[in-house]
């Protein structure tokens, strides 16, 4: 995939697999293309050129609603939730495709358990803190049912404690759906991918395991720092 801004290259004929049942990370610094690559999975951008195959059909043309009726949920890197409506009816919304009646109840219920928000239901999604909205929006992609979850820095905003529940919550998730983790907590990406994609001035730097990652000479320079911290976007 390629994409080009003002004459900008901002992803530069990447090519990325990832197995079903993965969590696979994606990290880079700041303007590595991350989030540009990412929306051009999810079908928020158009690519200039290359394709998008989801389980084996060409989806480079269907826009993002399409996509998500084929199983891809998209949480963003800012928070798109609702904030006039409760924190249920938001859940809820996004797990309509999925259920109706009582069984939508129990989709609600089962989701904001999960990210810790059950008690938070009937409060108006724009009032939780910035934190909390990051796990709403995790649940509202949990509700989905999606055959592929994509967290775009899920623990930014998120407490030390909050972010610990979260990796729980991923290594639960990953028994059941395939996951593409972008995120800046390194601490977080080496506990929980199974392979790790670097990405540098738009194009793919290395691949691999946590450990194959971490001992990887051009990544420390390019972007863990020798092992210190990394800040990414």
């Amino acid at each position: 995939l390629s994409r080009d801004f003002d004459g900008l290259r901002a992803v530069d004929g990447v090519d990325l697999d990832i197995d079903t049942g993965e969590v696979r990370a994606l990290i880079g610094p700041n303007g590595a293309g991350k989030t540009t690559l990412v929306g051009m999975i999810a079908g928020r951008i158009a690519p200039d050129a290359g394709h998008v195959t989801f389980d084996g059909q060409d989806i480079t043309r269907l826009p993002a609603h399409r996509r998500m009726r084929l199983g891809m949920a998209y949480t963003f890197q800012i928070t798109s939730v609702f904030a006039g409506l409760p924190v249920a009816e938001n859940v809820a919304l996004a797990a309509r495709r999925q259920a109706r009646g009582a069984a939508l109840g129990r989709a609600v219920a089962t989701a904001l358990d999960r990210v810790g928000l059950r008690d938070r239901a009937d409060e108006m999604a724009g009032d939780l803190a910035y934190g909390h909205q990051r796990l709403l929006e995790i649940a509202m992609g949990i509700a989905q049912r999606p055959r592929l979850l994509i967290l775009d820095e899920p623990t930014q905003g998120l407490a030390e404690g909050e972010i610990a529940g979260f990796a729980r919550l991923v290594r639960a998730l990953a028994a059941e759906t395939t996951i593409l983790l972008i995120e800046h907590n390194m601490d977080v990406v080496m506990a929980l991918a199974d392979r790790i994609t670097v990405m540098d001035a738009g194009r793919v730097l290395a691949e691999g395991t946590p450990a194959e990652i971490h001992a990887n000479a051009a990544v420390q320079a390019a972007y863990l720092g020798g092992g210190g911290d990394a800040a990414a976007g």
